[in-house]
């Protein structure tokens, strides 16, 4: 994939939901929420700051990361659906 996002902007892609829960009940496709863990994908070159330098940011390709229910926006490259959004969207690295 030959994308790469602006500034503090993160490519990321969501991780499967389990269709079983704890319990072992198999959870039908219209009764799941969207999961909101992901991988991050891809990385921008860091949020530019006040005096035009360049803060790098926290995460990097390959994390694991939570981010909020409503975060950024939800794009298709080359067939796989990805988000883009805000590195100030990501709630924190999972296993970190």
């Amino acid at each position: 994939m030959s994308f790469r996002p602006l500034h503090d902007r993160v490519l990321v892609k969501r991780l499967e939901e389990q269709s079983k829960s704890k319990g072992g009940i198999i959870i039908p496709d219209t009764a799941k929420e969207k999961p909101q863990e992901g991988e991050i994908v891809a990385v921008g070159s860091g949020a530019i700051k006040d005096d035009g330098s360049v803060r790098p940011l926290d995460v990097k390709a390959g994390d694991r990361i939570l981010f909020g229910k409503w975060s950024g926006t939800e794009v298709t490259l080359d067939g796989a659906e990805l988000i883009i959004m805000k590195e100030s969207d990501i709630l924190g690295i999972v296993g970190a």
